[in-house]
């Protein structure tokens, strides 16, 4: 007769190879946590020669034990303790070529270090002098928002709720501590769950794991159609819509299970899950019910601070009664400049809402309406920060922010200058097969440097420094004359000169997000840079940050530039419909841009350096050191990532150029 885990196993098994379907996009991240506290082992130590015969041997034995291992080499202060893992939602391949690559990796870039972790979308291997608890790290890699299909019905949230219920029942009766599940999300539609911890904890240390992430994610994506969360004990992933990879196989089973055994496992299974049901939504509701109190004390709060703004600032009170500056619209106007907001109005769609080509009569002007999505705290939160940061602020490369309305509370509308060109990127990646005529250099470069010109604004010449964090080509609108004018301040910061931002939570949009915000959170100037490079690129080659090929593989702009850079044909990255008319200049914007997404940020130059650079007022010589190259960057561990005496760790992290 088979044994209770075994039919367990043959249960979970099942059920993940019913529910999976394949893979996902790649987020494309990587990093390495090397410890670099202490003295260092000498490269040909015992410790060192322990270390190798381990990392060598840990892929193997992970592709022997249904992709997971732990185990040691040597003996007393020499001994080395390792963990390797592959994440569920990547296939077989990719697994095997990510555990042999990250054990060499971190092997490398980790000279001297006694302990360290290596990080990647498909997999984890870390080392340690010391034995490797059997206890949760609360700690994350990141938290990242993941594209699920467009929903048809709302109710995110409490889907989610019950999707989390479910899984964990099945994750922790799982002997893999592995499950995929799935709960209906509307009538059309299905919300799938993935919850993996390395097998080293037990059922209570996976559950606590992926309880605090499964908080953790409604704090950071309230509403939204998928998310994930990834560190050292464990991972957890949903979205709207079936997950795309092979799911990795598990060993093949030899025994066939009774169907009294099996009856009983079934039963068991039910057991446990009807009890962590019922704990799991006491225990959300009661959260809820805290956060929804916190919510609406905190928007109370808000809606003071908006009535305050005008008061608190003399120059915005000043334009007021002259009638010169944003002002606050009645609803009514607003429905009646855009027809009660007819879809024959609409000109974009967004996560951030719907946009609405408007007439204001009063003002004879004619205005784009931002219709915000208020269906979470988040949707207030970037209507807020756009009425605050914006409407103080006054560049010719700044969208011009004509008014707001809150009148109704679901109802967040921002008024601006209407924009007859429209974003940056729609003319970057427009189709020219049917005849259309790329987007001309000179414009090009004029762009280049009236977003330059705005962010060194917002940096620099200001009262204080402003954040922008979400510098892309959808965020640059063109005026009738392709004036470059940067836009969506939903998710921007005030900060004092020569401070950073407080917040730990990662913003903005991916393939544009700098390294350090990935894992920190915190925005500063340089991580605007950063962004800032990216486009400089994006602009020169009418490339996108990130492009999926067929098979499955992923092409980054910045390494694609910087390897061709390096090889001495950086000419050959840029847009080859533009010809070679104005060489220098394409050559100028993508050595800054690639200054500008320099890994370290440390490394990256100021934003005034960078824009002196693009006007020719600056030699490029100047920025020769600060030239892309793998770095290792002393930076600190996510937040939340801490050392049994409560203080957090500085360790060295290896960056890929990504």
């Amino acid at each position: 007769m088979a044994s209770r885990p075994l039919l367990v196993l043959l249960a979970t098994v099942s059920m993940l190879f019913v529910m999976a379907s394949g893979g996902w996009e790649p987020f494309g991240w990587s990093a390495i946590f090397c410890s670099r506290t202490g003295d260092l082992y000498a490269n040909g130590s015992q410790y060192k020669k322990n270390l190798n015969k381990l990392l060598a041997t840990l892929p193997g034995a992970a592709r022997n034990n249904s992709w997971f291992y732990k185990g040691s080499t040597g003996a007393g202060s020499n001994e080395v303790f390792g963990l390797i893992m592959c994440f569920a939602d990547y296939n077989t391949a990719q697994c095997r070529y990510c555990l042999d690559d990250a054990a060499g990796t971190v092997n490398t870039a980790c000279q001297g270090s006694w302990n360290a972790t290596a990080a990647y979308d498909e997999c984890m291997v870390r080392y340690s002098a010391t034995p490797i608890q059997a206890t949760a790290d609360l700690g994350s890699f990141y938290g990242k928002y993941v594209y699920g299909e467009p929903v048809t019905s709302q109710g995110v949230d409490n889907t989610l709720l019950r999707l989390m219920a479910k899984l964990m029942a099945a994750v922790t009766a799982s002997p893999l501590l592995l499950a995929i599940v799935s709960v209906p999300y509307s009538s059309s539609q299905t919300m799938y769950g993935l919850a993996q911890c390395t097998r080293d904890l037990n059922a209570t240390e996976c559950r606590r794991c992926i309880d605090h992430y499964a908080d953790r994610l409604g704090i950071l994506f309230p509403n939204k159609t998928g998310g994930a969360m990834k560190g050292r004990s464990c991972y957890l992933r949903y979205q709207v819509g079936a997950f795309q990879n092979t799911l990795l196989p598990v060993p093949p089973q030899h025994h066939e299970p009774s169907s009294k055994g099996l009856l009983a496992i079934i039963l068991s299974i039910e057991a446990a899950f009807m009890i962590v049901l019922a704990s799991w939504i006491l225990l959300h509701r009661l959260r809820r019910r805290k956060r929804a109190r916190i919510h609406n004390e905190g928007r109370e709060h808000q809606e003071l601070e908006l009535e305050e703004i005008i008061v608190d600032d003399p120059a915005m009170e000043e334009e007021f009664e002259r009638g010169t500056g944003p002002k606050r619209f009645r609803y009514r106007e607003l429905a009646d400049a855009t027809n009660d907001f007819s879809d024959s109005q609409k000109l974009g769609q967004g996560g951030f809402g719907s946009v609405y080509r408007g007439f204001l009569r009063e003002m004879n002007l004619h205005v784009a309406i931002k219709r915000v999505s208020e269906g979470s705290n988040q949707g207030w939160n970037e209507y807020a920060s756009e009425v605050k940061v914006i409407s103080r602020l006054r560049h010719l490369n700044l969208v011009q922010l004509i008014g707001w309305c809150h009148e109704r509370g679901d109802e967040l509308l921002l008024v601006y200058e209407l924009m007859p060109k429209g974003s940056l990127d729609m003319h970057l990646h427009q189709n020219t097969s049917n005849g259309a005529t790329p987007f001309p250099w000179p414009v090009r470069h004029e762009i280049v440097l009236g977003i330059g010109s705005a962010l060194l604004y917002l940096h620099q010449d200001w009262d204080q420094c402003v954040l922008h964090r979400d510098i892309k080509p959808s965020n640059v609108m063109l005026d009738a004359s392709f004036t470059a004018k940067l836009g969506d301040f939903g998710l921007a910061r005030f900060v004092d000169h020569g401070r950073r931002s407080h917040t730990t939570v990662p913003a903005g949009t991916a393939g544009y997000m700098a390294p350090e915000c990935m894992i920190t959170g915190r925005a500063s100037t340089e991580s605007d840079v950063y962004s800032f490079g990216v486009v400089l690129l994006e602009i020169a080659c009418s490339r996108r940050p990130v492009v999926t090929l067929p098979g499955g593989g992923t092409v980054r702009l910045v390494q694609r530039v910087r390897d061709l850079f390096l090889a001495g044909r950086v000419l050959e990255a840029a847009d080859a419909r533009l010809g070679r008319e104005y060489a220098e200049e394409m050559e100028r914007v993508m050595v800054v841009g690639l200054c500008c997404a320099h890994p370290d940020r440390r490394l990256r130059p100021s934003i005034r350096l960078a824009v002196n650079a693009l006007r020719g007022e600056a030699p490029l010589q100047s920025l020769s050191a600060r030239m892309p190259v793998a770095t290792n960057v002393p930076m600190p561990m996510p937040p939340g990532d801490e050392d049994d005496n409560g203080s957090i760790r500085t360790d060295t992290m290896y960056l890929s150029y990504t």
